[in-house]
């Protein structure tokens, strides 16, 4: 009696669930639906890729300049910030989703993250020269440091909301 041969990963052992296509596990590419080919992958993403190349502009300028404003607004709501940064992301997303007419693509995704973390960082690097200025002056404190920290977290917490936001974003 013969030994069964061992099965090795180049095997085709799958077939497409859109195509049929014969596939290998290193060549299957796992969806919610089942295994999938990487050309009929790939065509799906060509769906799902709707924005324009004005798009990127416009969500890219308004990003950054809600960014900065996000950014801004903790020096006034403080401790609030913690609450209300996840909302700025959103409404970032929003008014992103209100120009774009709610074309998507990862990149635009990123792209727009891309503006809002740019958007908050002339704001932190102000703070941090007033913070050097008055350790170089000697008017130190603890409580100096609760802008720096506002400004981190807002963008730590609205970047996430303002990516998670767009790329939840469903066809309407």
């Amino acid at each position: 009696m013969t030994e069964p041969k061992p099965f090795t990963e180049n095997e085709i052992t799958l077939r497409c669930n859109r195509c049929g296509k014969p596939i290998s596990p290193s060549e299957a590419i796992q969806t919610p639906t089942g295994y999938r080919c990487s050309d009929c992958v790939k065509q799906q993403q060509k769906v799902f890729d709707t924005s324009q190349p004005l798009d990127y502009i416009l969500g890219f300028v308004i990003a950054v300049v809600l960014g900065l404003l996000g950014s801004w607004l903790t020096s006034v709501i403080g401790f609030f910030t913690f609450l209300l940064a996840p909302a700025a992301g959103v409404g970032i997303a929003e008014a992103v989703r209100l120009v774009t007419k709610k074309r998507r693509s990862t990149r635009l995704f990123k792209l727009v993250s891309l503006g809002v973390i740019l958007g908050g960082l002339p704001l932190i690097f102000i703070t941090l020269i007033n913070l050097i200025f008055r350790l170089s002056t000697g008017s130190f404190n603890l409580f100096t440091l609760l802008p720096l920290g506002y400004q981190i977290l807002f963008l730590v917490l609205a970047v996430p909301s303002t990516y998670y936001r767009l790329s939840g974003t469903r066809r309407s």
